[in-house]
C-alpha cells in the first residue's frame, strides 16, 4: 500500500486547539481519517501521512480549519464528504491599511455579529473571520452561496442587497428540498 505525505503549516497559536487537552483532538481526526498527524509546535509545521488518499485530504482540511480560527467540533464536520471548506484571503480584497481590513472584517461580522449570524442561519453553514481570513464550513451548496454573500460584501453591496440575496436563495433552497430537486445556484 502507497503511503501519502502531506506537510502544512498553522499559526502557533491554533496549535493547542488542534492537539486538544491531552491529545484528545489530535487522536480523533487521526482516528476518523486513518492517519497520523506529527506537529512541531514550535514552528508551527504539521506533517501528515496514511494509506488512504482520501482520509488524508479530509485531515488536511480539518487541520487548516482549525488553523483558520473554527471550534475542532466544526472542523470535524469536514470528514463528512458532502461538507466543504471555504476560504477567502482578505489580502485579495484590501490595501496594506490595517484600518480597511477592520472595516472590512467589520462589514461580515457586522453590528453585534448580526451579518455573520444572518449569513450562518441562512446558508446553514459556519463563518469565522480570523486574522486576514474569512473561512466558512457548510454542505457543498450552501457553503458556496455563504461564500458568495460574504464577497459581495467584501466587495462593497450594501448589507440589504446581500440580505435580500440570501432570502432568495433560502427560499430556492427549501423548494428545492420539498420537491426533492437539485439546487441550481445562479
Amino acid at each position: 500500500m502507497t503511503e501519502y505525505l502531506y506537510e502544512l503549516r498553522i499559526p502557533r497559536d491554533r496549535i493547542a486547539v488542534l492537539i486538544g487537552k491531552e491529545g484528545s483532538v489530535k487522536k480523533d481526526i487521526e482516528s476518523e481519517t486513518k492517519t497520523k498527524i506529527d506537529i512541531d509546535s514550535k514552528e508551527g509545521d504539521i506533517s501528515i501521512s496514511g494509506e488512504d488518499a482520501l482520509g488524508l485530504y479530509s485531515c488536511r482540511e480539518v487541520i487548516r480549519a482549525i488553523g483558520r480560527g473554527f471550534n475542532p467540533e466544526i472542523a470535524k464536520l469536514l470528514i463528512k464528504p458532502d461538507y466543504c471548506f471555504e476560504f477567502i484571503d482578505l489580502k485579495e480584497y484590501v490595501g496594506k491599511s490595517k484600518d480597511h481590513l477592520l472595516r472590512v472584517k467589520g462589514r461580515v461580522i457586522g453590528s453585534e455579529g448580526k451579518t455573520r449570524r444572518l449569513i450562518e442561519e441562512l446558508t446553514e453553514s459556519y463563518v469565522c473571520v480570523y486574522g486576514k481570513t474569512i473561512g466558512i464550513i457548510g454542505l457543498t451548496d450552501l457553503a458556496t452561496i455563504a461564500r458568495e454573500a460574504v464577497e459581495r460584501l467584501l466587495s462593497g453591496s450594501p448589507h440589504s442587497k446581500v440580505y435580500t440575496f440570501l432570502e432568495k436563495k433560502r427560499r430556492d433552497i427549501k423548494r428545492a428540498r420539498l420537491v426533492g430537486g437539485d439546487l441550481k445556484l445562479g
